[in-house]
């Protein structure tokens, strides 16, 4: 296996997830730059989350064309493994490998605090391992309010594509736990083939202890008995 962080111009958590891979899971890492096309034989994409191209007209509606998004479309459509975090989730959802739109915050005002989350579907690569407890990741975004049509959210929970919703620390999913308005207190998703998955939480900024946090931890741990059970 190996991991390809995509780097765009604006991309600013591309070192933390780089470092949690590469020096805490011990994976095969490397950069790939946004305006290659070559995934250099990466089984594993991650899209980082920043501000890339200063998040210009909407978050992630640029980056959605760079040149290197051409060849991660077609890596997802061919079975593997896609995952977008904050601005990379709201590049997924531009590219429509993700269902669902990411709006502004109900605030209007850019929010970086610890929030609580609880997985809501156990069973996907990026889940697999994560306790039925609420998870303290923290969030960073002004565009992070997750929205569906009726229709389209119907068709997800059927199809148990809702995986992260935000929560209390007792795990109680209520409208205060929701730090952006986003419907259903949705946190992350991921397509109907569940080898895409975007979320708006960095649960790579939570995954090292010396940051005094390891929750974010459990779905890179996922993640790796995936590629386990799978191979």
């Amino acid at each position: 296996m190996k991991f390809g962080v995509v780097v765009f111009p604006g991309s600013n958590c591309d070192e933390d997830m780089v470092y949690i891979l590469r020096d805490i899971m011990k994976q095969e890492t490397v950069k790939l730059w946004h305006k290659n096309t070559d995934l250099e034989n990466c089984t594993h994409i991650i899209l980082p989350g920043g501000f890339s191209y200063g998040d210009y007209l909407r978050s992630g509606a640029i980056a959605r064309f760079s040149p290197i998004m051409e060849s991660v479309m077609k890596h997802a459509e061919n079975g593997g493994f896609v995952f977008g975090v904050c601005n990379g989730f709201q590049i997924l959802c531009e590219s429509g490998l993700l269902p669902g739109a990411l709006l502004h915050n109900d605030s209007r005002k850019f929010i970086c605090k610890n929030v609580f989350i609880k997985a809501e579907n156990n069973t996907t690569i990026l889940t697999n391992s994560v306790p039925v407890k609420a998870l303290k990741i923290p969030i960073a975004h002004g565009e992070g309010k997750y929205f569906a049509d009726t229709e389209t959210l119907d068709k997800m929970k059927a199809n148990g594509q809702i995986i992260f919703k935000y929560c209390n620390d007792n795990g109680e999913i209520t409208a205060d736990s929701n730090p952006n308005g986003a419907t259903e207190n949705i946190a992350g998703v991921c397509n109907a083939g569940k080898n895409v998955f975007g979320m708006m939480p960095h649960p790579e900024r939570a995954a090292d202890e010396l940051l005094g946090n390891i929750d974010g931890k459990f779905l890179f741990e996922s993640i790796l008995k995936g590629i386990l059970v799978n191979a």
